[in-house]
């Protein structure tokens, strides 16, 4: 067993009636299986994954504290919401580190048909539902998983009942703010029922920059026949921060998925997105784009699976590095011999704004279908020389020049999005980005 898992597994063997005393049955029962599945693991390594993508068993290795005992830290929430941009309008509840709090009229304003809670409390009240669909996609064997199953004391539940389809967007807003280092184990179960619709918007913050903190988060995302969810996530954290999210979809018949996710400042940063089509007609859209300076390295691996026939899938990541970064896209679409007449495209574009900055982009397709019209490409350059001369020929100074440049390049990502009104606001994010003026993230409340 590797150092980095065994200081967890020591930890909670230690603590574990104090980490179970908080939740539900479906809790205390997952914990149980990741116990077990985590006896003789180990996390991957740069050997095992490749050298090029984020050691998961580096990102771990640090000795951060973990809140087993449900401390109280205060924290300034307002300060994460101070910005220039106006509000979105949403049903926000925040996650401070890893406790879930509540906006004060959040509740009383939900919809009929909507659950927007902690998932502790869900476990307790309707330990039936959780118990259903939690650790129903994410696979408890994988040491990613487990250790986030075994450690985790919280998280965010959302329910959405069958036909409801609320006019506003849920946010949730993930907070880090400690005295000292802290790792995060956060969950995120996600249940849409039959023509259900959900937009969420999530965003990732570090409030103390002067602290390391790893952030791990698993999500489930359950999306029945005919239902429609669109998720964007962004994160503007800090060089101290690390962060390593996985993200597992199923789709029904008809059912439409779109994800977005932005990344404006991180320090290491590793997301996965495993969507599963498990209906007929089943269409899904994963897009990202990544601005990287300094030392940050930002890891975005896809697995898009369609084993239901006559589903769409479409992929579209883009980089733009700069400094020291670095960034890595491993992408995969893979289709069943059960899944005639599918349609899936990927696409991975990349710009290296400097010579030290690095890319790595591997796309895959596993194709066992002869009727299927599937595609993938990945392209890597730098700033197109003309377009820089064209623009400074016209007494454009090259460095606004070449800002100009790269806000173009992320706008087909940027039109992905169709939460009303986040679209400007994240033309304005990423404009703040490479003009080198973004503080607070400007997509939150004030």
């Amino acid at each position: 067993m590797d150092t980095a898992l065994k200081q967890y597994l020591d930890l909670y063997d230690s603590n574990r009636e104090v980490v179970n005393a908080g939740g539900g049955t479906p809790l205390t029962a997952l914990r149980d299986a990741a116990r077990a599945a985590l006896d003789g693991a180990a996390l991957p390594t740069r050997r095992t994954e490749g050298y090029e993508k984020t050691s998961l068993e580096d990102m771990f290795a640090p000795d951060y504290g973990v809140n087993i005992t449900r401390v109280g830290i205060p924290v300034d929430v307002a300060a994460t919401f101070r910005c220039d941009v106006p509000n979105l309008s949403t049903l926000l509840a925040t996650v401070v580190n890893d406790m879930f709090i509540p906006a004060s009229t959040m509740e009383s304003r939900l919809p009929d048909g909507v659950t927007f809670m902690s998932l502790a409390r869900a476990a307790r009240e309707m330990p039936e539902l959780v118990g259903r669909h939690l650790g129903s996609l994410a696979p408890v064997d994988d040491p990613v998983v487990a250790l986030d199953s075994l450690l985790m004391q919280d998280g965010v539940f959302i329910h959405v009942a069958r036909g409801c389809r609320p006019d506003k967007a849920l946010q949730l807003v993930n907070i880090f703010s400690s005295p000292v280092p802290m790792a995060a184990f956060r969950r995120l179960l996600v249940v849409l029922e039959e023509d259900a619709e959900l937009r969420l918007l999530v965003c990732d913050h570090t409030q103390d920059k002067v602290n390391s903190y790893l952030g791990c988060q698993i999500g489930e995302v359950i999306v029945a026949d005919g239902a429609r969810f669109e998720m964007c996530a962004i994160e503007e954290s800090s060089p101290a921060t690390s962060r390593c999210t996985r993200l597992y979809i199923s789709q029904g018949a008809r059912s439409e998925v779109s994800v977005n996710t932005t990344t404006l400042t991180c320090g290491n940063t590793r997301n996965d997105f495993i969507v599963t089509l498990d209906g007929e007609h089943a269409a899904c859209s994963l897009n990202g784009m990544a601005i990287a300076g300094g030392e940050m390295h930002i890891d975005n691996n896809t697995s898009v699976t369609h084993v239901a026939p006559r589903c769409h899938s479409d992929q579209l990541f883009k980089y733009a590095l700069d400094g020291n970064s670095s960034g890595a896209f491993e992408g995969s679409i893979n289709v069943k011999p059960s899944a005639p007449f599918t349609e899936a495209y990927q696409s991975n574009r990349n710009i290296l704004a400097s010579e030290k900055a690095r890319m790595h982009c591997k796309p895959q397709l596993i194709i066992n279908n002869d009727e299927v019209k599937c595609s993938h490409g990945a392209t890597t350059g730098q700033l197109d020389d003309d377009a820089l001369f064209y623009m400074r020929s016209r007494g454009i100074p090259e460095a606004e020049a070449r800002t100009m440049l790269m806000q173009a390049f992320m706008v087909d990502v940027i039109d992905t999005v169709r939460i009303p009104g986040l679209q400007e606001k994240l033309r304005h994010l990423v404009d703040r980005r490479f003009a080198g003026t973004l503080g607070d993230c400007a997509t939150c409340h004030k």
